[in-house]
């Protein structure tokens, strides 16, 4: 479990230091996922907000409180992540056209458009088409950002950059959280629209900071840019990189995608994604992806707040701030075990105390419904579900993003995230349905539900989820190709990726030594003239 991949391909120095300049870049390319955190926590709490439910709700004569609508509940929460399925889908053939930087850059246009809406209107017509316009931009943000962070760091760094990645998310969360604990309070919409008004922050910095980073190599190497390729890689390594290095790993790139595009025509990636081997990844990818709706972490999000005020719990927006923070902790935590442990651990443990997590406070609300006990076991159990969701989940999508081949990474990343998206959607559209008194009024007993689905994802991750920590990307590959089973590619041995490293490096080793012998008969001549003048002059 620990100790990682033997025998790895990866000719670079298995460091942080040596890798600095890319987990920055990385690490601003990461803030993306801060807009997604940020809406799930905002949104949430503006559901059980007076400001927001003066303008959007009405007011219940029978409990004398300003309520919402469960249909209008539902679309504001579910068409944003309709938008992120839409986006995600387009992600494809936006991305081969254009590249994984204007990606962003698209998405952070479209982004300042939806939260201008959504900050000046008073309809509900409105504010729904800008939740799915927003929802384009999220979907395109986290699919282009994560897409990008694959591409670009270091096989051994991969899983700390995707921790960062989710201490981006959670840090939205919690910002969220607070802002809507400091203004919930207000009447006016000024309750709702300053917390909107944090949407442009993140954003404007990234849109800036792009200006001055690299194109993904891979995707460069797919359009035929090789010259390109090679001179965004260079950017992307620290000058402690040496030129044998550096040259190792653009040559394993470069051949294994070139390959990689041989074998497939180049004009259908769409149907490319389910044919031969390429079936198993697009499967894989899809499937791991889609862990985050099925352990029922769209519901919890979201209606964090209102299910905690729905529960009888006290100071629910303090807790809901609480819970995020939680999530925090497990993405920090998971950034130190990442490079000891096997991604199959990390998911197996996470998806597992998930399952017990729903179980937990399902059990508590049946046994004692509505009592002082069952809220505080809802908060406790809400709290370490987060940790333990946050904790496995970067690396549910790292995963997602290493099992397709270089050309058809945006394509399969997409699709599955797409899916992801669409299951989300299900679970916060239907989470009311079960919740809301106004209708099942289950309330925590809904976990039962997703308890069941968490067994079913430990199952599948112990039989068909391949190991891939350590590994390059053209080492998955040649695994792939090579039909390695699941449970065997922590061992493999992979000779032909290796082989496309070290070539570059006897390369360089034969060269140098020829530069030492050069015109040896001159050299041995002179030497032995030298010799025997010396020998001469003794005599």
């Amino acid at each position: 479990m620990a100790g990682g991949a033997v025998l790895t391909a990866n000719p670079l120095k298995l460091d942080l230091r040596s890798h600095r300049k890319c987990f920055f870049i990385c690490s601003v390319i990461t803030i993306a996922s801060f807009q997604y955190g940020l809406d799930y926590a905002l949104v949430g709490g503006f559901m059980a907000m007076p400001g927001f439910l003066r303008v959007f709700g009405y007011f219940n004569t029978a409990t004398n409180k300003w309520s919402i609508d469960p249909t209008v509940q539902q679309l504001i929460s579910s068409l944003m992540t309709i938008g992120t399925f839409v986006g995600s889908l387009l992600v494809g053939p936006f991305s081969a056209l254009f590249g994984r930087r204007h990606g962003l850059w698209a998405a952070s246009l479209l982004n300042f458009v939806a939260t201008g809406i959504m900050i000046g209107t008073t309809s509900l017509g409105a504010l729904y088409f800008s939740r799915l316009l927003l929802g384009v931009s999220v979907g395109w943000f986290l699919t282009f950002a994560q897409v990008y962070v694959n591409e670009a760091a270091p096989a051994h760094l991969r899983g700390v950059m995707f921790a960062v990645y989710q201490c981006q998310l959670s840090v939205g969360s919690i910002v969220g959280a607070a802002v809507d604990n400091g203004t919930h309070l207000l009447d006016g919409p000024e309750a709702y629209r300053i917390p909107l008004a944090v949407f442009f922050v993140a954003p404007a910095v990234q849109s800036v900071a792009i200006f001055f980073f690299p194109e993904s190599p891979r995707w460069l190497v797919t359009q035929g840019k090789e010259d390109a390729a090679k001179s965004a890689l260079r950017r992307l390594r620290n000058a402690r990189i040496s030129e044998t290095e550096l040259e190792a790993e653009f040559n394993e790139i470069a051949v294994s995608t070139r390959e990689q595009m041989e074998q497939r025509d180049g004009k259908h990636l769409w149907i490319d994604m389910w044919r031969g081997r390429d079936r198993r990844r697009t499967l894989l990818s899809i499937a791991i992806i889609c862990f985050h709706c099925a352990n029922g972490s769209s519901w919890v999000n979201i209606y964090t707040t209102y299910f905690l005020a729905a529960a009888g719990v006290t100071e629910a927006f303090s807790y809901s701030v609480m819970v995020t923070c939680m999530g925090l902790i497990g993405a920090i935590a998971s950034s130190f075990i990442v490079r000891r442990f096997d991604r199959r651990v990390i998911v197996l443990v996470g998806v597992g105390a998930c399952g017990l997590c729903q179980l937990a406070f399902a059990v508590a609300w049946t046994v004692a419904p509505g009592s002082v006990a069952a809220a505080k076991s809802i908060v406790a159990f809400i709290s370490l579900f987060t940790f333990f969701y946050v904790a496995y989940a970067p690396y549910a999508w790292l995963m997602g993003g290493e099992y397709p081949n270089n050309h058809l990474r945006a394509h399969t990343f997409g699709l599955a995230t797409a899916l992801n998206f669409l299951g989300n959607w299900l679970g916060v559209f239907t989470a009311p349905y079960f919740i809301n008194p106004a209708s099942l009024g289950w309330n925590a007993k809904y976990g039962y539900v997703w308890a069941g689905s968490n067994a079913i994802l430990f199952v599948f991750t112990w039989f068909y989820i391949p190991e891939t920590r350590d590994r390059t990307l053209e080492e998955i590959h040649e695994m792939f190709e090579a039909n390695v089973p699941a449970r065997k590619f922590k061992g493999y041995v992979c000779a032909g990726t290796r082989a496309m490293a070290d070539a570059v490096i006897l390369r360089d080793k034969e060269a140098a030594h020829a530069a030492h012998v050069e015109d040896p008969p001159a050299a041995a001549s002179a030497t032995g003239r030298d010799l025997s003048g010396s020998h001469m002059e003794k005599a």
